[in-house]
């Protein structure tokens, strides 16, 4: 598909399906159909997403990725087949392979014929990390101290696996771990054919990237703060289409008819949104340059960003490392009318006192009302009103899940040992599996396409 802007210039029309995980898919088939893409792009991973997915592959090797990946091929696949756009998402997380397997079996299944798959991996570093003298970024400890406790190290790769993939025709190209802005610069490298070592265009291409992968959020999702920034008929938010013409000027624009908003001011949030430092904004491809960013609102639901630049990229790729780190036993009860919060408070220190006397050793501990001091404490938290009802929420990080087990186990005795009035008890057990940093030289790192025929 070729689109051409209102001065004749070849324009890429870039189409943002979701911004994270869970995201909805009817905002990305609107785009689907109407949209008019060159490109529908779901980016859908985070580090708790990609240490989600890794505790599900440790349950079967034929998961770890996406959990709503089959519902999003199912629902756009077929309309695909008619308008011709091209996929690219992450949503392979640590099993980019199985998920290739299923768009193939979901393809067949829909009668699509000649569909062109591309798997993309090489983001799998674990073997190399063992006996690495690494140390975490986060807290400077040596990455051999967890040894057996690593489950999986996932690098950062850029575009260049991807402009591969599209280069030998793939229709769909299903990631793991990539930066968030190669899914978006990668197409525009092949469409262009911009160099990978014009860091001008590289920072540009990852501008354009950045605006774009949190899809709804550019377009008033998360923007929204009722009385100061009114957003309107959030219920059928339009997600976001860039247009990108070959020297790299971007306009945002979303699907008339739908809600939400794409302004100057939306885009500005977006624009700042997860970035440490505009003059230095470290990708895989290039270190990119924001602080000349121009926005201008163009038309109704029209903004064109210009001006990002790019100093030639790192010599070392970011490294999620996830290992496990315990459990976490966790419980709820809600205390309602007057004296709330006393009966909240007194459940809590009940909880407390049995969990010393049992000899539970606790790692950390969480006491909170939800609604009161849960987010900032029991200090900001000083001045406010007393509620008509709260929610106590007791979580405590332990070594073993029998362990966990027996904080939330304590929570439910509150209904008899603890004071009046309790209800609606919930209880949670789950492994922590947390992720910290590790940068290591790109060479370590190798991208690997694999086509695969529907």
């Amino acid at each position: 598909m070729v689109t051409m802007d209102s001065k004749g210039k070849r324009v890429v029309r870039l189409g943002a399906g979701a911004g994270f995980a869970r995201d909805h898919i009817e905002p990305a088939l609107d785009l689907a159909r109407d949209g008019e893409l060159d490109y529908l792009i779901f980016e859908c991973l985070a580090e708790r997403t990609i240490a989600l997915a890794q505790q599900q592959k440790q349950l079967s090797p034929e998961l770890g990725y996406d959990p709503m990946f089959e519902a999003r091929m199912r629902a756009v696949l077929p309309i695909q087949r008619d308008k011709g756009f091209r996929i690219v998402t992450n949503m392979g997380a640590v099993n980019p392979a199985a998920a290739g397997r299923l768009a193939q079996t979901i393809a067949r299944e829909l009668h699509i014929s000649d569909l062109k798959i591309a798997v993309l991996e090489g983001d799998d570093v674990l073997a190399r990390l063992k006996g690495s003298s690494a140390r975490f970024l986060e807290s400077g400890d040596p990455l051999s101290a967890l040894s057996n406790e690593i489950v999986a190290a996932n690098a950062y790769l850029g575009a260049s696996g991807i402009c591969e993939a599209l280069e030998a025709g793939a229709d769909v190209v299903i990631c793991g771990r990539v930066s968030d802005p190669a899914l978006f610069l990668g197409p525009l490298v092949h469409e262009f054919g911009w160099s990978m070592t014009d860091w001008t265009l590289m920072g540009t291409g990852t501008l354009i990237g950045h605006m774009l992968e949190c899809a709804g959020q550019v377009s008033g999702g998360y923007f929204a703060d009722p009385g100061y920034k009114d957003v309107e008929n959030l219920g059928n938010l339009g997600f976001p289409i860039g247009e990108v013409d070959e020297a790299g000027a971007l306009v945002i624009s979303k699907l008339p008819g739908t809600g939400g908003c794409v302004t100057a001011a939306t885009c500005k949030e977006q624009l700042l949104y997860e970035i440490h430092d505009p003059r230095a904004y470290y990708q895989p491809d290039v270190v990119a340059d924001f602080s000349e960013v121009r926005i201008e609102e163009i038309g109704e639901d029209r903004v064109r960003l210009t001006g990002a630049k790019g100093t030639p990229r790192p010599e070392t790729l970011k490294v999620s490392v996830a290992y496990r780190d315990g459990y976490v036993g966790e419980g709820q009860i809600s205390y309602g009318g007057g004296g709330a919060v006393a009966k909240a408070r007194l459940a809590g220190d009940i909880v407390r006192q049995r969990l010393a006397r049992a000899g539970i050793a606790v790692d950390e501990l969480k006491v909170d009302l939800i609604g009161i001091d849960s987010l900032h404490g029991q200090r900001l938290a000083g001045g406010m009103g007393e509620p008509y009802e709260v929610r106590l929420r007791i979580a405590a990080r332990v070594a073993t899940r029998t362990l966990a087990e027996a904080v939330a186990r304590e929570v439910e005795s509150l209904y008899t040992n603890g004071p009046a009035g309790g209800g609606g008890v919930v209880q949670l057990v789950r492994e922590v599996i947390a992720v910290q940093s590790v940068l290591i030289p790109r060479e370590q790192t190798t991208p690997v396409v694999t086509m695969l025929e529907s």
